[in-house]
């Protein structure tokens, strides 16, 4: 048998994306949001509300970068979604992230995050809090690559679990996409 739960926007896994952007002064701002994804083929989507300082940062400079949270970094990735670049000046400094300046895009890279899509903001929407960037480039560190592809066993992404307010990392390999499913075509 089934519970409901009724409409809830609770979906597994739902990536957790730190999202950076400068702020007027120049210094890097970050902030964590769950509620996104890849939209289009070039095109990354994400529900941000327009009172964070990092929409209002994005919309200024026309640029933001999406980095992967990982395990890694649990604790600091949460805090950038629990401070708020609005009254917490500083909050990469406090945790020690260090921000590197993006060579596609008026955005910065966090050091400490090996993974980053770089986007131009392509449109947002306050009335749906829909923010849409353009991914001009997707960067990631040496170390976490194999046969110089992306690898999440060493990227070590987590994800949000939005019923019970907890993080988790991803589990192993269970299968191979585009081919398991052959053996019925």
């Amino acid at each position: 048998m089934r519970k409901n739960f009724g409409a809830k926007p609770i979906l597994y896994p739902q990536p957790v994306f730190i999202i950076a952007t400068y702020n007027d002064d120049g210094t890097a701002n970050a902030m964590n949001a769950a509620w996104g994804g890849i939209s289009e083929e070039n095109e990354i989507s994400m529900c941000i509300s327009a009172e964070h300082k990092t929409t209002a940062n994005a919309l200024k400079r026309g640029a933001f970068t999406v980095s992967m949270a990982t395990e890694a970094y649990v604790a600091e990735c949460d805090y950038v979604g629990i401070a708020s670049g609005n009254d917490t000046p500083g909050k990469l400094d406090k945790i020690g992230f260090h921000a590197e300046k993006s060579a596609f895009v008026d955005a910065p890279l966090i050091a400490e995050l090996p993974m980053a899509v770089e986007c131009r903001l392509k449109s947002y929407d306050p009335d749906t809090c829909r923010m849409v960037g353009e991914v001009v480039n997707v960067c990631a560190d040496e170390s976490v690559l194999t046969g110089g592809k992306i690898d999440p066993a060493k990227l070590k992404p987590i994800v949000f679990d939005g019923m019970n307010h907890t993080y988790h990392a991803l589990g192993e390999k269970v299968g191979r996409a585009f081919f398991d499913g052959l053996r019925w075509k």
